[in-house]
């Protein structure tokens, strides 16, 4: 698998996390040749798995501080994009991941929704970056919550409006393809062990119906709003689905709807790129995606904070510490903002308003 600009190895060269013994069948390949990215991960059989283990960040290797490019933002020096004349605020939040009552409490925080979970923000712009399920214990109460703030919100004269991840992805291949091989490219591969290796929740499959199938196969993947260039992963793969946005939701859109596996999971796969902005090259790799899709500076979720800064935590949750998230990270010369706070791994979810306050 090539690379982009800036990305780093997609195999786990440091697997161990603080206070997290990796599995021993964790290596830097797979059974069949293949790395272990997600996507990529053929189960191993049943009675390997650490009773209770679910699968989380393993495919991201642990960085030092020094290996990330810091570039402090001077915002007298920096064009900071605003709203449009009559639009409300606009706000974004990271990665869910079935942490419904950690999304509650963020959004009751912005002052988005009462404490009934209703919305209360009038006019405002709220946008989900994507990964609504998975590896946390509610991804369709997440789903339905979304589903409904939509609904409120626009009779408020606002929006509430999400973005397809790779965990989106990853649950509607599960749902439709289950235990039908794919390739992989590096062997043979399945929706239903990819999904089970990534945090895939049965309480969620039972639950899953096909109103929110239908939901997340029609979510767009990129939008650009008030000069923010807004998507799930820190990846240039978007430029292989074209060269406007419209052409990437619509080329996207249809590869779902063809419902061929194997375009499903080489989708998938290209999702699951990180990186891209980070370290060396990473503000080129931004530059490309603003080039060609418009926009100042790219906001993303996908790469949890703490691995793009080094600030590494346990993925179990049991360090009391916990990563230390205070709020979005701005990078790559201040042309990305990352999004997601590690809330599967004892991190924050993040909700904020744009522009930041940096």
């Amino acid at each position: 698998m090539t690379q982009g600009a800036g990305q780093g190895p997609e195999t786990e060269r440091t697997a161990t996390l603080r206070d997290f013994r990796v599995p021993a069948y964790v290596h830097e390949t797979g059974p069949y040749g293949q790395s272990t990215h997600p996507g990529d991960v053929v189960p191993p059989h049943e009675e390997t798995y650490p009773e209770g283990y679910t699968p989380t960040e393993r495919d991201l290797p642990v960085i030092n501080r020094g290996d990330t490019l810091q570039v402090p933002v001077d915002p007298a020096s920096h064009v900071v994009p605003q709203p449009n004349d009559g639009a409300g605020p606009l706000y974004v939040v990271g990665d869910v991941h079935g942490y419904l009552d950690e999304l509650l409490a963020a959004l009751q925080e912005q002052g988005l929704i009462d404490a009934g979970g209703n919305w209360c923000a009038g006019t405002a712009r709220l946008w989900f970056l994507g990964d609504f399920t998975d590896r946390g214990p509610d991804g369709i109460g997440v789903i339905e919550l979304v589903m409904r703030l939509s609904a409120e919100a626009a009779a408020a004269g606002g929006y509430c409006k999400a973005l397809m991840g790779n965990h989106e992805l990853l649950l509607l291949g599960a749902k439709r393809f289950g235990d039908t091989p794919v390739n992989s490219g590096a062997g043979t591969a399945t929706f239903q062990a990819a999904w089970l290796l990534n945090g895939g929740q049965k309480t969620d499959m039972d639950r899953l119906q096909d109103h929110h199938l239908q939901w997340m196969a029609r979510l767009d993947a990129v939008e650009e709003v008030d000069g923010y260039l807004l998507l799930h992963s820190d990846t240039t793969a978007y430029l292989d689905y074209g060269d406007s946005i419209e052409a990437v939701n619509d080329t996207i859109r249809e590869t779902l709807t063809r419902n061929d596996a194997d375009e499903c999971w080489d989708l998938f796969r290209k999702f699951t790129k990180r990186f891209s902005f980070r370290d060396e090259g990473g503000a080129d790799a931004a530059r490309s995606l603003l080039d060609t899709y418009g926009g100042t500076r790219v906001v993303h979720g996908h790469s949890p904070i703490p691995y793009l800064t080094g600030e590494v935590g346990s993925e179990e949750g049991e360090d009391d510490a916990g990563p230390v998230v205070e709020g979005p990270h701005v990078y790559a010369e201040g042309l990305a903002i990352a999004m997601d706070g590690g809330v599967t791994m004892a991190g924050k979810l993040l909700v904020r308003q744009l522009p930041l306050d940096v």
